[in-house]
């Protein structure tokens, strides 16, 4: 019997896309780009690009000085936006510029310093006010998340937690009775970065996430090329991919085509995921 997830009064924007995109036969590109990198502006046309390519949902990272999940093309990413000065409070002007004009989900994607240091009640306000749609901390497991899951419920935010190759049931069980948007389940058991290859448990993971909640299940952390994302969209509800768009934005720093290669590359992977 599948554990009851969350429950919500009014399903937020990250799930009526999932439902939106089932219905269809679809599954959900994720894009990850860190805020702030290489400027708030940049980040801004990013995001609108992103949505145009064909991204479903977009992770918005809080540029953080120690992201100790993240490989090094991410933490290079967050402090590029720290010396352009992006901070939490700038985050939350970014989505509340986009929000402006786009109603695409985004999900706030960080580490609790930043959070605890702005005040957990405050930054659930903000980001509901601001048009956030779900939050996901990296260095938040359940056991410790009541404060924010309180504040980020009354907001009808969607709060996301991390699954990996070494959770047990009960880990898998937990994640399923406080999550809500879609659970992240990070294909490696290690850091984000972009790999040659996927490992071969994938697939059976996903499934033995699916016997405990009705939720999507995405899959990220090195996931990089057209092929890994087709291949992982037959197992899962979503694909993330966010170190490989990095990467694209670091090997365009300074170009006046930054933004249109970042929406190329997207855009050749959410075609082969359709195929």
């Amino acid at each position: 019997m599948k554990v009851q997830s969350s429950k919500f009064k009014v399903q937020s924007r990250i799930g009526q896309t999932f439902k939106r995109l089932k219905d269809n036969g679809e599954r959900a590109l994720i894009t990850f780009i860190t805020a702030g990198d290489p400027d708030l502006k940049t980040s801004k046309d990013i995001i609108f690009e992103l949505e145009k390519s064909g991204a479903d949902i977009i992770e918005l990272g809080i540029p953080f000085s120690d992201p100790m999940a993240d490989g090094p093309t991410i933490q290079a990413a967050s402090e590029r936006a720290l010396k352009k000065g992006a901070t939490l409070s700038h985050v939350l002007e970014l989505v509340r510029d986009v929000r402006k004009k786009s109603q695409i989900p985004m999900v706030l994607f960080g580490y609790y310093n930043p959070i605890f240091a702005y005040c957990v009640e405050k930054f659930a306000n903000d980001a509901k006010q601001a048009g956030a749609d779900g939050v996901l901390v990296v260095d938040l497991p359940p056991e410790e998340a009541s404060e924010l899951k309180t504040h980020t419920d009354k907001n009808g935010l969607d709060l996301i937690f991390l699954l990996t190759p070494t959770s047990d049931d009960n880990r898998m069980r937990l994640v399923a009775e406080n999550a809500s948007g879609f659970i992240y389940y990070v294909s490696v058991a290690g850091i984000t970065g972009a790999r040659k290859g996927l490992s071969g448990t994938i697939q059976k993971s996903v499934n033995k996430v699916r016997q405990f909640t009705s939720l999507p299940v995405s899959v990220g952390f090195g996931i990089s090329t057209q092929e890994q994302a087709r291949k992982v969209s037959t197992w899962a509800d979503g694909v993330v991919v966010g170190s490989a768009i990095i990467n694209v934005i670091e090997k365009n720093h300074g170009s006046p085509d930054l933004v249109k290669k970042v929406g190329e590359f997207v855009s050749q992977i959410k075609k082969e995921m359709s195929l």
